[in-house]
């Protein structure tokens, strides 16, 4: 699945460091729900993450977002679901993939 996504010719700037981009995949739906996944890889790891890795994936129905996993400096690796925050135990980008399109499906059934 993840080589069906992953693009290698951006470089952005994330907090003054050189990131690579390795996936920016948005889909719109007819009904206007939106499923958008970003994945850099970064010089140095965001804290209190090790893994090197900074990423952005959302599922926003109706405006609002219903599913959602990202790292961010001292939050670390977490998931919004239904409007609620959990932590999440990443393990490695195509995982990380898996398990965010699996709580989209979940609730895409509950339209």
């Amino acid at each position: 699945m993840l080589s069906l996504l992953t693009t290698n010719d951006s470089v952005v700037i994330l907090d003054n460091m050189k990131a690579q981009l390795l996936l920016d995949h948005k889909t719109v739906a007819r009904n206007g729900a939106i499923l958008q996944l970003k994945i850099w890889k970064v010089p140095e790891s965001i804290p209190p993450t090790t893994h090197g890795f900074k990423y952005r994936l959302v599922y926003i129905r109706n405006g609002e977002r219903v599913v959602g996993f990202d790292n961010e400096r001292n939050k670390g690796d977490h998931m919004h679901l239904d409007g609620a925050e959990f932590p999440y135990h990443f393990r490695g980008i195509e995982r990380l993939i898996e398990d965010f399109i699996a709580e989209v499906e979940k609730r895409r059934g509950q339209l």
